[in-house]
């Protein structure tokens, strides 16, 4: 569901909700908002920041928490370093620049029906319990348990729900959030799963779940996200992909059923815009995998930056299908900033380091997404208001409450004490990691090449990993098929005779534009969603 933006890296981690993942207005508002008097105090602010956290202190207590090398540091990037404490003091001063290590949390005993192992995975387990139908979440045979990587001391929770038409035969999707860092039980409870909790934290039905003619995975990952625990960190998509190819490995061994004639989809959104192209590259890496992979969807995602990031100063000044939300002088502000942001990403993807990655993220989160938020508009949405601190939207506290009650953490086997929608910790190691800013296109090229259909989906109202952006990174895209998309015409994509959205296809890539879609496309418009979804699954690529 989102993407959590990390704003403080910004400081306080805003999420894309691609992952709905997570924005903490307050937090922003009490660290930016300084108001017209506080000017000079800022001013002052930066001055004294730059001598005591310039490049000498600054620079050491990084490499020390991040274990790098101050000698890999080019004298170029010094100077970024230092560019940032003069222009974003306030940002600078309110980094925890360590590695956040898991909190301390109380575990359940939880008991299961099934245990898998596989020699080839000898430190992955996948533990399986039959999910009673008395949670009200959906009538289909339903299951949860756990992947655990024993040797690293990781515990992946996820929760599967049958096809409601006929699961012998209908395809199998694995569903991703975003963030990086929040539950992708926030896509089941919020978008697209067989049931919402309203306040009385009771299941309500939803019609258009993507399960009515699909089997569908909720997995929560990477690690203490949700109902997922460790003692150690994951910050990094690469090293997440190869536990989710373990799980689906173990997954399909204990149910064959499901992988010998269904196709078998990812899809996801925001950050997933990172982990769907690494995921699909790293399956279709192993030529002895057990399933095969059908296609990926990835709706609002942030895929490549480089381009992106050149689209937030369109889309919040009038260019994107909405009136501007700021005045004319933040849109110039925000136009003169970003040369330097996307040569900053320029070097990031050129050399893949944190030196300069991390920065990246720093300049470019403040200077482009920065004047959005201080509107208090949602970044989801930019139709509205950011309604509460929990990501934009209050119904939101409502999957943290029913997650948490005893009675559904038993029927689920979760282990953990606490159940909380988005983990901002994993957020900031992500984004400290300097995994934010790289180029997932790239991988995008491989599958592409691979043959894989891949489709690119962007709610046209969403800011935060807006249509534009989406849009310009699929036509700028280097691939076989890249001068046939280039002339391929834009079409109508139709419900019946009503128009819903524009799509254009050439070959096995499709970006579909949905007209009146935030970022989470699912709840903003679930019967075109699942509309979407069916003919995608069906195979049809051009709508």
């Amino acid at each position: 569901m989102k993407l959590s933006i990390p704003f403080a890296t910004l400081v306080s981690a805003a999420s894309f909700m691609g992952g709905a993942d997570a924005l903490r207005v307050p937090d922003f508002q009490q660290v930016f908002d300084l108001g017209h008097g506080a000017i000079d105090q800022a001013i002052k602010f930066g001055q004294d920041a730059l001598s005591a956290y310039g490049s000498g202190p600054l620079l050491q207590t990084i490499a020390s928490y991040l274990n790098l090398d101050l000698n890999t540091l080019t004298p170029e990037m010094h100077s970024v370093w230092d560019e940032l404490v003069t222009k974003f003091p306030l940002t600078i001063s309110k980094m925890q620049l360590k590695l956040s290590v898991p909190k301390g949390r109380k575990f359940r005993k939880a008991s299961f029906d099934f245990h898998v192992a596989d020699t080839k995975f000898p430190d992955h387990k996948l533990r399986v319990k039959s999910t009673p139908a008395d949670l009200g979440v959906d009538t289909v045979k339903q299951y949860s348990g756990y992947l655990d990587v024993e040797d690293e001391d990781k515990h992946f929770f996820y929760w599967f729900f049958e096809s409601r038409n006929d699961p012998k035969n209908d395809p199998i999707i694995l569903w991703l959030n975003g963030g990086p860092g929040c539950s992708s039980m926030t896509g089941l409870f919020f978008e697209l799963g067989p049931a919402s909790v309203g306040e009385k934290l009771k299941p309500i039905n939803n019609p258009y779940s993507w399960n009515n003619n699909a089997s569908v995975i909720f997995l929560d990952q990477p690690v203490n996200v949700g109902y997922s625990y460790s003692s150690s960190s994951v910050s990094n998509t690469v090293a997440a992909a190869k536990d989710v190819y373990a799980f689906l490995e173990l997954f399909f061994k204990q149910f064959p059923e499901y992988n010998k004639k269904q196709d078998f989809h990812i899809a996801g959104e925001s950050y997933a815009g990172h982990y769907i192209p690494q995921f699909a590259s790293e399956i279709l890496s192993h030529k002895d995998r057990s399933f095969e992979l059908s296609s990926v969807l990835i709706g609002n995602g942030l895929t490549d930056p480089l381009v992106q990031y050149e689209y937030y100063q369109p889309m919040a000044c009038g260019k994107g299908g909405y009136p501007s939300v700021l005045d004319p002088e933040e849109c110039d502000a925000m136009e003169n900033l970003l040369p330097r942001c996307l040569s900053l990403i320029e070097s990031c993807y050129e050399s893949g380091s944190i030196w300069s990655c991390v920065p990246a993220t720093i300049y470019c989160n403040n200077g482009q997404l920065l004047p959005y938020q201080r509107t208090g508009r949602n970044v989801y949405d930019i139709r509205g208001m950011c309604e509460d601190s929990n990501l934009c939207y209050k119904d939101l506290k409502y999957i943290d409450q029913y997650l948490n009650q005893d009675f559904v953490k038993e029927r689920l086997g979760a282990e953990v004490d606490s159940f909380e929608s988005c983990n901002f910790d994993v957020n900031k190691n992500f984004m400290l990691a300097g995994d934010w800013m790289k180029p997932y296109q790239k991988n995008v090229v491989d599958l592409l090449e691979s043959g894989l259909p891949v489709l690119i989906y962007a709610g046209d109202k969403d800011f935060i990993c807006n249509w534009l952006g989406n849009q310009g990174w699929t036509d700028r895209l280097q691939w076989s098929g890249s001068d046939g998309f280039a002339v391929t015409p834009v079409k109508d994509w139709k419900l019946g005779k009503k128009t819903i959205g524009e799509v254009k296809n050439y070959k096995n890539l499709t970006f579909l534009r949905i007209f009146a879609g935030g970022h989470m496309v699912p709840m903003d418009q679930p019967e075109n969603s699942l509309d979407m979804v069916n003919r995608w699954i069906a195979g049809d690529c051009k709508f």
